[in-house]
């Protein structure tokens, strides 16, 4: 999520793709042999938080398939946070820290295809998030009544920052057990499906959560607070039904009922346009939180305070009246937590996607028309000065564009293709199908549209992805006795860049077929004001030639 008041969208702390990679960001971000040689399997973390001293303590069993031989593996950890020991079938293994990263020594060669374990013992207070959720980490805080009230949020620093893990995004555990040990009158929750809580005779109780589905890092957990639970339920077409649980704090019930009401009509348009729900199994869930939102999967982080818009804020300026935070940290089901960047370079593909389903949504809701203009209502914040794909393997993510951007591109993609019945196939087929619970790239994401449409789109992806300029689309007029002659190409970095684009000619639409040499046309009307370019529907910018 991250998508901040846009008033300061473009002042949020990130790198640049011209900051020189550190050996840290290498070692958090890179794909080293003592990473690549395994895959993690499952996790089981048992957790007590001290609301008191606002430290942690506990142990992650984690189990892995041996990919490569190997002797040492990496798994992270903030250097701030403490590891007491490692062990693995009853032998304490000995390990070296460099930075966030730890290598850990196997007492003998492990070998391909082998099934292992290694469970990890640590303690220590983790960062305070100053800015929660952009600014990563823990938020000790308390509710209206006094009540402590405790969340944590990471994407992009990563979940190392609390719980020891292989903190790599392209490899996610195919299921994870998290047990959370906090105080009597305090709630643990966190993602995936409730299991029986154990209440312990010291005062405490330790609650039990299962996800059965692969998850990445950052979308791991925990909300503690004085949680009360109200349940509903959606019907898919197919007659299946979802278990809907809202964790919300106690006094905040009502309006709770109230606001997620919306959730069952969001979820059909979803299921519309993207395919059922991913995580049915574990069902879905509203977690009220005391930052904005995030996308946890399966416990979506709420704070939205129950307003309409963006914090009470409507964004857009065209009165819609439906609660930003749940529709957008929804569509991340399908955009980010089913189908996933392998690294955060590609972080692009699930804002981008994401903020795209808004304008679905819209779309559904209301019609074609009203979505178009949601699509175009904030193209004036995108900068446009830096590119929204990030550099690969030094954990770095393009620029904050990628969420206006990436939907203004997306809705040029639509125009492009030309073919709704196409376009939404895709769109379906892409959520759905072909990337649904894997790992995704952009050369992956571009071949699979290239070969759906029929069309190369390579051009086009290179341009709006790669580049911090969109296209320009420079013509020139000229009277030709009763009609005009047009004059007209693109200016773009990418090589030979082509697309088609719309223009209207005396109310009229006609399509165009630019490349980067001046191509000449006769337009049959009267004056150059029946002459315009379709920039509603083509995120381009447009330059006349005197």
């Amino acid at each position: 999520m991250r998508l901040i008041l846009f008033a300061i969208f473009l002042n949020i702390a990130q790198y640049t793709n011209a900051q020189p990679a550190t050996r840290a960001d290498v070692l958090r971000g890179g794909q080293s042999p003592e990473r690549t040689c395994y895959d993690v399997k499952s996790y089981d973390l048992q957790l007590h938080v001290d609301t008191l001293t606002r430290a942690i303590n506990g142990s992650n069993r984690i189990a892995f398939e041996v990919v490569n031989d190997f002797t040492t593996l990496q798994i992270d950890l903030f250097s701030n946070m403490e590891i007491a020991r490692i062990t693995s079938g009853g032998n304490e293994l000995t390990f070296r820290r460099e930075y966030n990263a730890v290598f850990v020594d196997m007492p003998v060669v492990q070998k391909h295809g082998e099934q292992s374990a290694i469970t990890v013992y640590f303690h220590g207070k983790p960062i305070i998030a100053k800015n929660p959720p952009w600014d990563g980490g823990f938020s000790w805080t308390r509710d209206e009544k006094g009540k402590q009230w405790i969340a944590v949020s990471c994407q992009g620093i990563g979940a190392s920052l609390w719980w020891p893990c292989k903190d790599d995004l392209s490899d996610e555990p195919d299921s994870m057990n998290i047990h959370c040990n906090v105080a009597n009158g305090l709630r643990c929750v966190a993602n995936g499906k409730e299991e029986p809580a154990t209440i312990g005779t010291d005062g405490t109780t330790t609650y039990h959560w299962s996800i059965s589905y692969p998850i990445n890092n950052y979308n791991v957990s925990i909300n503690i607070g004085d949680y009360v639970q109200v349940h509903d339920n959606y019907t898919a077409t197919d007659g299946d039904t979802l278990s809907l649980d809202y964790y919300v704090l106690s006094y905040n019930m009502q309006k709770a009922v109230k606001q997620f009401a919306q959730v069952k009509p969001m979820l059909a348009c979803y299921e519309k346009y993207l395919g059922k729900y991913p995580f049915w199994r574990d069902g879905y869930a509203l977690v009220e939180t005391p930052y904005l939102g995030m996308e946890h999967q399966g416990a979506i982080a709420y704070g939205n305070k129950f307003k309409t818009g963006y914090a009470g804020m409507d964004r857009s300026g065209m009165k819609l009246k439906f609660d930003y935070i749940i529709i957008h940290e929804t569509g991340h089901e399908w955009w980010g937590n089913s189908v996933s960047a392998r690294d955060l370079a590609d972080m692009w593909i699930h804002e981008s996607f994401c903020t795209y389903s808004e304008a679905i949504y819209v779309e559904c809701m209301h019609d074609y028309d009203t979505a178009m203009t949601y699509v175009n209502a904030l193209r004036t914040t995108v900068a446009n000065k830096q590119p929204i794909i990030g550099t690969y393997g030094i954990n770095r993510e393009g620029h904050s564009d990628m969420y206006v951007k990436g939907m203004l591109f997306l809705n040029t993609m639509r125009h492009v293709v030309n073919n709704d019945d196409l376009w939404w196939s895709m769109i379906k087929n892409m959520s759905d199908t072909t990337f649904k619970m894997s790992g995704v790239d952009y050369t992956e994401v571009v071949k699979f549209f290239n070969e759906k449409s029929g069309l190369n789109l390579s051009p086009v992806f290179e341009q709006y992805v790669k580049y911090p300029a969109i296209p320009r689309f420079q013509y020139k007029l000229k009277k030709k006795g009763d009609a005009y002659e047009l004059s007209y190409r693109w200016m773009a970095e990418v090589k030979d860049f082509e697309m088609p684009l719309d223009v209207f000619v005396a109310g009229k639409k006609q399509r165009l077929q630019p490349t980067m040499k001046w191509k000449k046309e006769i337009l049959s009307m009267s004056g150059e004001g029946e002459f315009k370019v379709n920039e509603r529907e083509f995120y381009v910018k447009v330059d006349r030639e005197s």
